[in-house]
């Protein structure tokens, strides 16, 4: 009898180990630790992660797990929903396309709140964070959810167990049990990214991480759940209706010889350069190059934006991506962000600020920019994820830039300085040069590592010191 998907992922990650990652992994996974705790680190103050930390920190553990930004400790599943508002909420963590997009540095939160309450090393962090990237992405992958209702975070449920469950040593039964668990009550609505959106966009896998924590929690303390969870009668793939039977053979143990290794995915997903949805990211980058060709004082009469068919679904659709009412609309509204980009010559956190999306000129401005479908750059997706803009100038020009490749994809990755020069400009502000230059300097060496309290410790605010 052939195994099930949940014997495999348990088998799979039971055996992994620092030592069949390659040095490129491991370097991967210490700048996306970097550029996760800068996006945390920078979004400390918005509203909902402030949020989260003040419900997180109405409960403490004895062996807990620190909340960003100060000293206290609660249970590993709160603390990862804390940390995990803060990595996502700024929709400027890292990014994997394919059938079902991801942000994969949102297992982060999990793997390091976990990592800490038992005292695991800096290598088993690392382990843990490659495996729920490979997992995320090759769940990604196989099927699309989205367009069944279903978010995409639902699959970080599974993802997150792992990773918990593999820095708590669990064995194949208990690691089966705890993805058995992530999954009968893990699914989450797309409800979350639809219309006017609200907080909830950016937080729903920092749920879904404290629902995998949790899940491996209650796995190792010896809870069963319902088997099997993918192929059962009226388990996932059933509910779902969806096929996951490509998504074992990847997980096959002893480890199949490939070039990168095992647990390698991590290599094929992208960093972000500006802070919005990633679909909108090439589109950020020729606006800011025809802004340059444009100069001062000419008048834009019209602007259109052809893309492919996720990110005009996604970001590019709905009426609301023309009005923009909230942040989490704005930083989700291909035709906000392209207009902005061009008008302001820059894309940062100042333009995602009420007072300049919701500028009755931006909203009149707005009028004029049309989003397109466009079968070629369609066909290219996900591979590439391609944006044309084409502006038609009161002088009678009319300019086109077409962007492939953004700064910060795969193809196009940033390099270590620029990932740190990213962090420098998210932390600096919050804790100062020389502190945020210290917690790069940890994250280097965080294979070298006994545990994880000092870099918690080197992130506390002042104020919580």
């Amino acid at each position: 009898m052939n195994k099930t998907l949940a014997h495999q992922l348990a088998d799979y990650a039971c055996a992994l180990r620092y030592e069949d990652l390659s040095k490129d992994v491991v370097h991967e996974v210490k700048r996306r630790v970097i550029d996760s705790l800068g996006c945390a680190l920078g979004a400390w103050n918005e509203e909902p992660c402030a949020i989260a930390r003040r419900v997180a920190s109405d409960f403490s553990a004895r062996e807990g797990s620190t909340i960003i930004g100060t000293s206290h400790k609660a249970p590993p599943d709160w603390t990862a929903f804390a940390n995990g508002c803060c990595i996502r909420y700024f929709d400027y963590n890292d990014t994997y396309l394919s059938k079902e997009p991801a942000h994969p540095s949102d297992n982060i939160s999990a793997a390091l709140a976990v990592a800490e309450s038992i005292g695991a090393t800096g290598r088993d962090l690392i382990t843990a964070i490659a495996l729920a990237y490979e997992v995320q992405c090759r769940f990604c992958d196989a099927a699309s959810i989205r367009a069944r209702g279903w978010d995409h975070v639902t699959y970080g449920a599974f993802s997150t167990a792992l990773a918990s469950a593999k820095l708590m040593k669990l064995d194949a039964k208990n690691t089966r049990h705890a993805v058995n668990i992530a999954g009968v009550a893990g699914a989450a609505m797309r409800q979350a990214r639809v219309g006017e959106l609200s907080h909830w966009k950016g937080v729903a896998f920092a749920n879904a991480a404290r629902h995998g924590v949790f899940s491996a929690l209650l796995a190792r303390a010896g809870m069963t759940g319902p088997a099997p969870i993918f192929e059962g009668q009226m388990g996932f793939e059933k509910q779902m209706g969806v096929s996951l039977g490509n998504v074992a053979e990847k997980f096959a143990v002893p480890f199949a010889r490939t070039t990168d290794g095992p647990a390698s995915m991590i290599l094929q997903t992208s960093i972000k350069f500006w802070p919005a949805e990633y679909h909108s990211q090439s589109a950020i980058e020729a606006a800011l190059f025809l802004r340059e060709q444009i100069g001062e004082g000419v008048e834009v009469k019209s602007m259109t934006i052809e893309s492919h068919d996720a990110s005009v679904d996604i970001i590019g659709s709905e009426p609301e991506k023309w009005k923009p009412e909230t942040r989490e609309t704005a930083d989700h509204s291909l035709p906000y962000i392209t207009a902005v980009a061009l008008i302001d010559g820059e894309v940062t956190e100042k333009q995602f600020q009420p007072e300049r999306f919701k500028d009755p000129q931006i909203w009149k401005f707005l009028e004029k920019v049309k989003v397109e479908r466009n079968a070629e750059l369609n066909a290219l997706y996900p591979g590439a994820v391609a944006n044309v803009v084409h502006v038609e100038l009161g002088d009678g020009r009319l300019l086109s830039k077409r962007v492939d490749y953004p700064l910060g994809h795969a193809k196009n990755p940033l390099k270590d300085s620029q990932v740190e020069e990213k962090f420098h400009v998210l932390v600096d502000p919050m804790l100062g040069t020389d502190r945020a230059r210290k917690i790069v300097g940890l994250v280097r060496k965080l294979d070298q590592a006994r545990n994880v309290d000092e870099l918690m410790h080197a992130m506390r605010m002042t104020k919580h010191e």
